[in-house]
């Protein structure tokens, strides 16, 4: 079962982590999320311990645990399924209004220009 532990002080580590949990029961993975950049802890991590009666009683044990000074969070990692993942986003055609002109009275619509309307911009 794959757990999501929240709310890790940035001192916290992989090592730390696979500590406390391995109090109880078996570790299979630990993955303590890091920044790409500075390398720091974002302050979460995934825990995977293969047998889910142990992964209960961690969770039943640790959330709430203080840790380094901050009370963290265990609960049951979710499963992230491709149809939660944010849709490309698509263009969208607009018909224009329809009003009550004939087809012979009606204008052909134009274009506006944004500089005209809001000025020009100017890059600082």
């Amino acid at each position: 079962m794959k757990l999501l532990v929240r709310n890790l002080a940035k001192a916290t580590t992989e090592e730390k982590l696979l500590s406390l949990f391995k109090e109880h029961g078996n570790i299979q993975s630990c993955n303590l999320v890091l920044d790409k950049e500075t390398g720091a802890s974002k302050g979460f991590a995934f825990i995977e311990m293969p047998k889910v009666g142990e992964a209960k009683a961690a969770i039943k044990q640790l959330n709430g645990y203080k840790l380094a000074g901050n009370i963290i969070r265990v609960k049951k990692a979710e499963v992230k399924k491709e149809s939660e993942e944010t849709p490309a986003i698509e263009a969208v055609k607009v018909k224009p209004k329809q009003n009550k002109e004939t087809e012979s009275t009606k204008q052909k619509s134009t274009m506006v220009d944004p500089a005209a309307v809001w000025g020009e911009v100017k890059e600082e």
